[in-house]
């Protein structure tokens, strides 16, 4: 097993804190200000991954580190009779194995069928339709209006596959779904080419924890973020004013950009959801157990009241750093 020196794993910690600063900082000043964003806050809030636990750098399984006694309290961490610290997945907690056997199973489900890029984002137009109670009305205005959004919705074949985004169809575009997405059938619908399904790649990275190597963690992160720039910008909400130019799927065109979007980041997750499948089998064979999301992953992405859509008020208040 590799062993890093005080200075090698200390200086890998370091450029993880700075990678991912880039996200996590501007976060603080927009909280600091009280100043929501309708595109980025939804990686702080919907997912419950605080900033500083982002910031946090584990090495993984693998690696043996010399010098580190301030990191043997983390969970599954053992002290080796060389003095070295390493990840033992024998002693993860049981809770964590447990989801790990789940993680294994969802993945490897999903990495196993083409991805499917029909959708062209219409699971955020679903969330608008013909209420007017529509989410965040009072921070982001609909692109198209009222009666210009329902049309789209009217006129398009909707295949939405992931029930977290399904569940916040309103009642009136709920029967328009082709499928019945329910959280009992996740591992049947999840597929590669869902936006959403390839953001929780971070979820399942930073649940993982301390499992998981922290540069992996922030690989994910990197590309839900991306990830969360095209949903947004395909969504009926007028973004312009925050920089973002909308992708039109209500005219070929705009669908075309989406679909090759859409394959663009189904073909990035596929390395990182294999390298996620790979450490959820090593964590979760060691628990011998093959259950669901644990209980955090249940009502609402990540925390009961969290909102799928985009963000004008931070649901709940904003999450502590």
């Amino acid at each position: 097993m590799p062993v890093l020196d005080g200075a090698q794993w200390r200086a890998r910690a370091a450029a993880h804190r700075e990678r991912v600063a880039a996200w996590t900082a501007p976060h603080r000043e927009r909280r600091r200000r009280g100043e929501p964003h309708p595109v980025w806050d939804f990686l702080f809030t919907y997912y419950s991954h605080r900033p500083a636990q982002l910031e946090r750098w584990d090495p993984g399984p693998g690696l043996a580190l010399a010098d580190a006694a301030e990191l043997a309290d983390r969970p599954g961490h053992v002290v080796r009779p060389d003095g070295t610290l390493v990840l033992d997945p024998a002693a993860l907690p049981p809770r964590l194995r447990t989801t790990a056997a789940f993680v294994h199973r969802l993945l490897t489900a999903t990495r196993s069928r083409a991805p499917r890029l029909g959708c062209f984002g219409l699971h955020e137009w679903a969330m608008v339709y013909r209420t007017d109670a529509a989410r965040h009305r009072d921070t982001v205005g609909l692109r198209l209006g009222r009666a210009g959004t329902d049309a789209v919705v009217e006129s398009a074949r909707i295949s939405c596959t992931h029930y977290d985004a399904y569940r916040f169809f309103t009642d009136a575009a709920a029967p328009r779904n082709e499928l019945v997405p329910t959280r009992e059938r996740q591992v049947e619908l999840e597929q590669p080419g869902c936006l959403h399904a390839t953001m929780d790649l971070y979820k399942w990275a930073y649940k993982l924890a301390p499992a998981v190597p922290s540069e992996l963690v922030a690989d994910c992160f990197a590309l839900a973020a991306d990830v969360r720039e095209l949903d947004m910008r395909a969504s009926p909400y007028d973004l312009a004013d925050h920089g973002f130019d909308p992708v039109r799927i209500e005219t070929p065109a705009g669908r075309a950009e989406y679909t090759r979007a859409q394959a663009g980041f189904a073909e990035r997750a596929a390395p990182l959801r294999d390298a996620l499948t790979g450490l959820a089998g090593l964590v979760g064979l060691v628990a011998g157990a093959d259950a669901g999301p644990d209980d955090g992953d249940r009502p609402g992405g990540d925390a009961p009241g969290n909102d799928l859509g985009a963000a004008g008020a931070i649901p709940d208040g904003p999450a502590p750093a």
